[in-house]
């Protein structure tokens, strides 16, 4: 369902009547994990006869694989994928890219100080977190780290993900995030779900 709301998003996106501006904010979260491989069955349920605790119990295993949450946002746009790491060509350009396909030509792209974004070849300023979170021109990536913030309560609630799972969970919050901020109803979503499975079967 995750990956056919991601197919049918761009068709929507290009039919909202709304306007994307001002400068795209980039930054990349620290690792996060995909959860537990090598896993052992969890406890039976009271209806099977197992444990009578109560809760739902975390698997043991070896530690999942790990991705970095990269997040792209211009005005109502939410781009956010997991990539495996911080190399500019692989891992943080797309998700600019995706940033600048979705909407229109980007203008300016705010990032931190990670070196990998020298590699840009786009107009970039900088704000460097080590010193302050706000240049003194103006320059910072606010609604990136929110939406960081509101991505891992959400990819907590799916109690373990595969690296695949990790990413399409993350994209699509993404995708939810940004309707919600361009004042659509639960419907685009829904047209994006059933456009996806569409381009899918064809």
């Amino acid at each position: 369902m995750e990956a056919a709301v991601q197919r049918g998003f761009p068709v929507v996106w290009e039919l909202i009547n709304q306007t994307v501006d001002g400068p795209t904010q980039v930054d990349e979260s620290g690792e996060v994990c995909s959860d537990y491989k090598s896993q052992e069955p969890p406890r039976n349920s009271r209806s099977r006869g197992g444990s009578s605790q109560t809760g739902r119990s975390r698997w043991r295993g070896r530690h999942g694989d790990q991705l970095t949450l990269v997040a792209a946002c211009r005005d109502s746009l939410r781009v956010i994928r997991g990539q495996l790491g911080v190399d500019f060509s692989g891992d943080l350009g797309p998700v600019i890219q995706e940033a600048e396909d979705l909407s229109q030509r980007l203008g300016e792209v705010w990032t931190d100080g990670l070196q990998a974004y020298r590699e840009m070849e786009r107009n970039h300023r900088t704000v460097v977190h080590k010193e302050r979170y706000v240049s003194p021109d103006g320059v910072h990536i606010n609604q990136a780290e929110c939406l960081f913030s509101l991505v891992q309560p959400w990819l907590r609630k799916f109690r373990g993900l595969s690296e695949q799972g990790l990413e399409q969970a993350a994209h699509t919050f993404g995708i939810v995030r940004s309707l919600t901020l361009a004042g659509q109803s639960a419907e685009s979503t829904i047209d994006c779900l059933v456009i996806g499975s569409f381009h899918s079967s064809t």
